[in-house]
């Protein structure tokens, strides 16, 4: 069989649309449906169902694509390595980084390379979707605090980043002496401010509160509170709303380490466990696309032990 309809079909299941499939590829969108079509025939089975908007894999090209991604992307990173020579201080890095992590830890772990000429791109967001632009081709290697679980990625752990509860010192501390109360002032899945009767307003990256509720779960064991008083999609936002007072907020503890030692923030708990999550490393394939590639991961790796 043609390797192109492979990489082709492979390019499409990532990507989950025959047009970002044709831009990732630099070829048409009509040569890349006639080579799906011409695949399927090939196989004898369809492999994707034509959505409104992309298109989404059939079981038959899930299976095929676990088959045959490992493969594929090991033998572009032999190309990449073994035919295309390092460009040195050209050469691009793409790299995803969530916005919480770029100050504090990828910068900071990435200085001695950019020293030495390396460039590098980096993209923001959250995980889920940096991963998946991972996934499409549209970046080399990414930061994650998800394990990333998709064909053709490979994943390293890096180090565990954990989080506290903090505000600014107008905020009264959670008082775990007192007893359980759903309706008193201690109660913990409604913080209150020091006059013991106004509830603490939240702050959180989204409506659902992921970190409120992450360290209400992991740490209360209770419901966090149901609405958030400010919700801002960027965790330095958040970082400075909670300076300022407006509210409570869960962050990790490199990013808000600065302010808790200039005292414009305050721990308001200090559990004996506090709650983590890991940090991951993906790239495509087995190995590194390319020698840069390969420097910025063993880079952040060895940085990661500091963490």
């Amino acid at each position: 069989m043609d390797l192109a309809l492979l990489r082709t079909f492979l390019a499409v299941h990532r990507a989950g649309s025959l047009t970002r499939a044709a831009a990732d590829l630099g070829v048409s969108q009509p040569a890349v449906t006639a080579q799906i079509r011409t695949l399927e025939q090939r196989v004898g089975r369809e492999l994707f169902v034509r959505l409104p908007r992309g298109v989404a894999p059939t079981a038959a090209a899930d299976e095929l694509a676990r088959a045959v991604a490992p493969h594929l992307d090991a033998l572009t990173a032999v190309a990449h390595e073994t035919l295309i020579p390092d460009s040195g201080s050209h050469a691009v890095v793409r790299l995803g980084c969530p916005a919480s992590l770029t100050t504090t830890l990828l910068l900071p772990a990435l200085a001695p390379l950019m020293d030495e000429g390396l460039r590098v791109v980096v993209a923001g967001g959250q995980s889920e979707e940096l991963v998946a632009l991972l996934a499409a081709g549209r970046l080399d290697l990414t930061l994650s605090a998800v394990p990333p679980r998709l064909p053709g990625v490979t994943v390293l752990p890096l180090a565990d980043e954990e989080y506290a509860l903090v505000g600014a010192p107008r905020w009264k501390p959670f008082n775990h002496t007192e007893p359980f109360n759903h309706t008193g002032p201690f109660n913990r899945t409604e913080p209150f401010n020091r006059t013991g009767h106004t509830p603490v307003p939240v702050l959180d990256l989204a409506e659902d509160l992921p970190y409120i509720r992450l360290y209400w779960s992991s740490v209360f064991e209770a419901e966090p509170p149901s609405d958030a008083a400010l919700v801002i999609p960027d965790l330095r936002g958040v970082l400075d709303a909670a300076v300022q007072g407006y509210g409570i907020a869960v962050l990790p503890r490199p990013l808000c380490a600065p302010a808790l030692q200039a005292g414009t923030l305050v721990l308001l708990d200090e559990p004996e466990v506090p709650p983590i999550r890991t940090l991951f490393v993906a790239v495509r394939g087995q190995r590194a696309r390319s020698k840069g590639v390969a420097r910025v991961r063993d880079r952040l790796v060895g940085a990661a032990s500091r963490w």
